[in-house]
């Protein structure tokens, strides 16, 4: 039995990981999937202030409450940024983590750094335009651009996506590397589609050492597929 802490991405909550928990579950192990301040059921705690630092106390208060040790930590998509910082504030208590379809930051860098450029700029206009400075407003369109093709799981995910910080896209992530370089460390790469915004990132973990496994669905792998995200997360 291990302890697994599953971990949304952007707009989503810890709804998405709920196929894949129950089949981890089954299996013995004990798993959490937090939802982070501001998403999913939290959605009403959305604020101009939450942001990287937040959200990473939002996973080191739950491991530290719950008194989780031996910790396979899952970080989905935006998630990926906070492997760093948590690696570092629950120090001793991680076996493992695993980026699925995650970002990548080294210390100092911020999410829009490893983002396409354009993708970037996109993002800044429509914080500008529909999000007062300071959210990226939510869209079911984003499930294109995640590749969720299933027509039933669209209309299923598409109204719970909730509002995003834009805080969590610009703040600068400060960590020590060491306690993350010490860890095992697995990155999961989606082919079916891929999603060109994770190239740097996928580079980058490769560069650094990472254990690199290759899913055949889109984004969203643990709506589209959760029995193999299940298995390939099973470190």
């Amino acid at each position: 039995m291990a302890d697994y802490v599953l971990v949304h991405g952007a707009m989503h909550g810890g709804w998405c990981w709920g196929p894949v928990r129950e089949l981890l579950t089954r299996r013995g192990h004990r798993v959490f999937t937090p939802s982070l301040t501001g998403q999913g059921e939290r959605h009403r705690e959305l604020a101009p202030g939450v942001g990287v630092a937040t959200h990473t106390d939002d996973l080191v208060d739950l491991i530290w409450y719950e008194d989780l040790g031996d910790v396979r930590l899952v970080l989905h998509s935006y998630a990926g940024i906070l492997a760093g910082p948590v690696a570092e504030r629950a120090s001793g208590r991680l076996a493992a983590v695993v980026l699925a379809g995650g970002f990548l930051v080294r210390p100092g860098e911020c999410l829009l750094d490893v983002e396409p450029p354009e993708v970037a700029l996109r993002y800044r206009e429509l914080v500008a335009q529909r999000g007062e400075g300071w959210y990226l407003p939510a869209d079911a369109s984003y499930l294109t651009q995640w590749g969720v093709r299933d027509e039933r799981l669209r209309a299923w995910a598409g109204p719970r996506l909730t509002d995003f910080p834009f805080r969590c896209q610009t703040d600068p992530v400060r960590f020590d590397p060491r306690p993350l370089a010490a860890l095992r460390r697995v990155y999961v790469r989606h082919t079916e589609p891929p999603l060109p915004s994770l190239d740097a990132s996928l580079a980058a973990a490769r560069s650094d050492g990472w254990e690199i496994r290759t899913i055949a669905c889109g984004h969203d792998m643990m709506l589209e597929a959760p029995e193999e995200t299940a298995r390939i997360i099973a470190v």
